[in-house]
């Protein structure tokens, strides 16, 4: 199978998980593409002063790899400064959120696999 951008699913997400603003996911594998391991694999795109809010992941996990820009990222109470290169894994019963900081946009890929 090959995808060519104009295939992709692009939802805009106002305030998403209580965040400010709006993120951008170009989701590129669909829920049914992971055979039930999974819930997303798809690149977020967050401008500067915009976030995903602290949430909580339960019966799942969600990493995040950045590509660009940078971050500060809530490890479970912790703030983190994030870069591209970093890598993050947020664990069944974990918190997290992340926020673009700087002057260029956020960019990563954001993978969610069932326990």
């Amino acid at each position: 199978m090959v995808k060519h951008f104009d295939d992709f699913e692009v939802e805009v997400v106002q305030n998403l998980k209580d965040g400010k603003g709006y993120v951008t996911i170009i989701r590129l594998l669909e829920e049914e593409d992971f055979l039930g391991k999974g819930k997303l694999f798809g690149k977020a795109i967050i401008k500067p002063g915009n976030s995903i809010g602290y949430h909580q992941h339960k019966k799942d996990q969600e990493t995040y790899y950045i590509l660009n820009g940078h971050a500060m990222y809530n490890d479970n109470g912790k703030e983190v400064f994030l870069e591209s290169g970093d890598f993050t894994i947020c664990g069944p019963g974990e918190f997290h959120s992340i926020e673009a900081i700087g002057d260029e946009d956020l960019e990563f890929l954001m993978l969610i696999l069932n326990e």
